[in-house]
């Protein structure tokens, strides 16, 4: 334990219990990291999951737990003034940020007979201008001048196609670009920029049926689970990870496209 002793990580889109977010904030904070994290419950509400109204205050009671400051905040990171809200909030509440783990995502499933305008617009803002722009203030307030990070949540759309997610697919694929292009322009400030594509993860939104079709395609007999992400976003979050920049890792258990 104590790897990450010290840091302060921001989370974004840890609402679920269950949900990668959530893991990845334990991950964290079991190795010594203090957390701050985000989460928009109306968004949650309006998929088929749904969400516990005290979801969140159970997870910030269970990462206290390990020894380490926490805070959080419902935001909206639709809206682009809540984007430079929140990194006033972190740094005004819990200091300077080390790392920044753009977890959050918008999807509905859209094709290419139903996709509107407005959906797409939808997603563009969360998965695309929030995870920019999030990075850029992260990256302009960072000045410790090494140890920085920025890890994005990706879903290996250069690995192959995601028919009937054709916005979601789309808006993903650009954080890929992003990631690779920013990290070449903050090496200097001493910040390293990733993706991890964790494959299909059983986070809740998987039904029996999903389940069935997909297990044949894991080499190991299983989808992944929240912790198999979080472990990774804790390696790239560490010193052990300090050369690595620029990558886009598919971290799927062999999963079969």
């Amino acid at each position: 334990m104590g790897l990450l002793n010290g840091k302060l990580a921001i989370v974004t889109g840890a609402s679920r219990l269950n949900g990668i977010g959530a893991a990845i904030c334990k991950e964290l904070a079991e190795n010594g990291c203090n957390i701050f994290f985000t989460y928009w419950t109306a968004y949650d509400n309006s998929m088929p999951w749904k969400i516990e109204s005290d979801e969140p205050a159970r997870l910030k009671e269970e990462l206290e737990s390990f020894g380490v400051k926490v805070a959080s905040l419902e935001v909206d990171l639709s809206q682009t003034a809540e984007l430079e809200s929140l990194l006033k909030q972190v740094e005004s509440e819990s200091g300077q940020a080390d790392i920044l783990v753009n977890n959050a995502a918008y999807s509905t499933g859209t094709g290419y007979s139903t996709l509107t305008i407005e959906e797409l617009d939808r997603h563009y803002r969360v998965n695309v201008r929030a995870t920019t722009m999030l990075s850029i203030g992260f990256a302009k307030r960072f000045t410790k001048k090494s140890g920085g990070r920025i890890i994005n949540l990706t879903s290996g759309q250069s690995k192959g196609p995601m028919p009937g997610e054709l916005a979601y697919a789309t808006t993903k694929g650009a954080v890929d670009a992003l990631t690779i292009t920013l990290s070449a322009e903050v090496a200097t400030l001493g910040i390293t920029v990733n993706a991890v594509n964790p494959g299909p993860t059983d986070s809740g939104w998987m039904t029996p049926e999903i389940q069935d079709a997909l297990q044949p395609r894991f080499p190991f007999g299983r989808p992944g689970e929240q912790k198999d992400a979080a472990k990774l976003v804790k390696f790239l979050a560490s010193d052990d990870a300090a050369w690595i920049t620029g990558q886009i890792i598919h971290s799927e258990g062999g999963f079969v496209r």
